[in-house]
């Protein structure tokens, strides 16, 4: 790990060589020299990529819920608000610093849109002057640890998802729990879900709320994941704590602070139900060896469609989570299942402002009438279900897939839900419990996976949808034109589709590190892909969204 330049100390010390009046013609020339870089090389690139960020604004039919759900739905905000200040430490501890070294307003705002001073969306390119690359394990661990000293300690908790890792002056190594670290904010924020249960009408939400109240301030999240499993009649509804681990690109182990502030829509989500009873026959004739489908997957799972309200910390850096599939405990899935919450609100403005105009320039013009929001709603929804089906534990007796996979498991996980959710898709169709036509689904799909792979291969995602392509591209599922525009070819898309499920599958079944890391690197962006996306950018379509959101937006106090 590279031991960064503190940014506040790099500015000081320009800003104060450039001040002297005693200065020599050449170092003024120095002076103007470093000007002349940050101007070139920083400022006009923010200015460039600002843009790619389309403004949205979060709102609701706030008239559906009862008088005293809008008088949760600003503590809620509150707490959501304590989690951002906290992923904010995660991510950057030195916000206050940095931010008051940058005169431009627009790298200011770049710079809270990424939650820091690397480009997400652009494989964390730094657009600071000073700070140097990113950090694989980036503030979870100490500056100048490697990697191989962590895995040949003997500390507890190494690869704990709820502690960092610290060195004193003298070079020991410990590991401090979250609820020790972050102790004020976190009483703080229990405190508000506390007031919030108070005043709660819905049973489960308010069992949820105490518990998850309780949960914040011990790291002991399974009993409020078991509670928010069993809250069936909630209008409102909070995704809160350190729960993905997306940030830790050392070990994936660390989770990172984050929360969605959720209004339920009742009539989607009652139109979706039916879906999670399906799986124990989808995961039966997933088109892969017996061995890797043994697993039953949980059938009191939920599916939930919401506008969100509020996003805070890491489901708002960078690219925008429109869709969530939790708890992420192998064992709370195995015996329970999860809870799929599709953000229909965040979802229709990326449909509308994205995905088609990604369409118009990107997709042959004889299959961009299959481009529909109800197939990409349908696409995200089978995605989140599909991270149900598969395999949790190896078959190698190397433990969870998670466990054996480690930095490699996220973007591969994401992968495997991308093709199972299109594999669960065309099971339904052809079972009559889904309506359309399957050229809906799988165009829609191509122009999903354009739309991501601008994410860049750094991301999670961006990784995934990048390994797909490519895939595809070799088994001959789409046609590229000379021109740059992109065409389905249906039967072997199918026949991609499961060949690339089967190998997925098996990479996650037998825990095999090396293989998956051997598979990560077709995961690169060629140069007629990467001329395609330039012009998405020339044409100025935002690549995602960023959002006005919080009381004032939704008029309450």
């Amino acid at each position: 790990m590279k031991k960064l330049l503190k940014p506040a100390l790099f500015y000081v010390a320009i800003s104060g060589f450039i001040a002297l009046s005693g200065c020599t013609n050449s170092q003024k020339k120095s002076a103007s020299n470093v000007n002349a870089v940050q101007k070139d090389s920083l400022i006009d690139y923010v200015a460039q990529r600002l843009p790619i960020y389309e403004k949205v604004k979060l709102t609701t039919n706030l008239n559906l819920l009862t008088v005293n759900d809008r008088k949760v739905l600003p503590l809620l905000i509150q707490a959501a608000e304590i989690m951002d200040g906290l992923f904010w430490k995660q991510s950057y501890p030195q916000r206050d610093s940095l931010l008051a070294t940058i005169k431009d307003e627009k790298t200011r705002d770049f710079v809270n849109i990424n939650y820091g001073p690397w480009d997400r969306l652009n494989n964390d390119k730094p657009f600071v002057a000073g700070v140097g690359n990113r950090p694989d394990g980036l503030f979870f661990y100490p500056a100048g640890l490697t990697k191989s000293a962590i895995e040949k300690s003997n500390l507890p908790d190494k690869f704990g998802a709820y502690s960092v890792i610290r060195k004193d002056s003298t070079g020991k190594l410990s590991t401090i729990p979250y609820h020790v670290l972050y102790a004020k904010e976190l009483q703080n924020a229990s405190s508000l879900l506390k007031q919030a249960a108070l005043i709660a009408d819905d049973a489960g939400l308010k069992k949820y709320l105490n518990l998850r109240a309780d949960a914040l301030v011990s790291d002991n999240f399974t009993a409020s994941d078991y509670a928010w499993l069993d809250m069936k009649t909630n209008g409102l509804d909070i995704i809160i704590g350190p729960i993905e681990n997306y940030e830790d690109k050392l070990f994936n182990a660390r989770t990172g602070y984050e929360a969605y502030v959720l209004v339920k829509d009742k009539e989607w989500s009652k139109r979706l139900a039916k879906y999670v009873k399906m799986l124990p026959d989808l995961q039966r004739n997933l088109p892969v060896e017996a061995k890797y489908k043994t697993e039953t997957p949980g059938t009191d799972s939920e599916l939930n469609a919401y506008d969100v309200v509020y996003y805070a910390g890491n489901c708002n850096a960078g690219s925008k989570t429109i869709a969530v599939n939790l708890p992420n405990d192998e064992k709370i899935q195995q015996e329970k299942g999860t809870r799929r919450s599709q953000l229909k609100n965040a979802m229709k403005a990326k449909f509308d402002k994205i995905m088609v105009p990604i369409a118009k320039e990107l997709i042959d013009a004889d299959q961009q009438k299959y481009i529909t929001f109800d197939a990409f709603f349908a696409n995200i929804m089978f995605h989140e279900v599909a991270h149900g089906l598969g395999i949790k534990k190896t078959i190698t007796g190397k433990g969870f897939v998670r466990e054996a996979l480690k930095e490699q498991y996220s973007w591969l996980e994401e992968g495997k839900a991308d093709i199972l959710g299109l594999y669960m898709v065309t099971g339904l169709l052809k079972k009559g419990e889904l309506k359309g036509d399957v050229k809906d689904y799988y165009t829609t799909f191509m122009a999903g996976i354009l739309r991501s792979v601008r994410f860049g291969v750094a991301e999670a995602h961006g990784k995934a949808n990048m390994q797909c392509f490519n895939y595809f591209e070799a088994k001959g599922a789409f046609e590229r034109s000379p021109q740059g525009v992109y065409k389905v070819n249906f039967d072997k898309f199918a026949t991609a589709m499961n060949d690339l499920s089967a190998f997925i599958i098996t990479l996650q079944g037998n825990g095999d590190k090396v293989a998956v890391e051997k598979a990560q690197k077709s995961a690169v962006i060629s140069k007629d892909l990467q001329a395609d996306l330039d012009r998405l950018t020339k044409k100025n379509i935002p690549v995602d969204v960023v959002f006005e959101q919080g009381v004032d937006v939704l008029g309450v106090k």
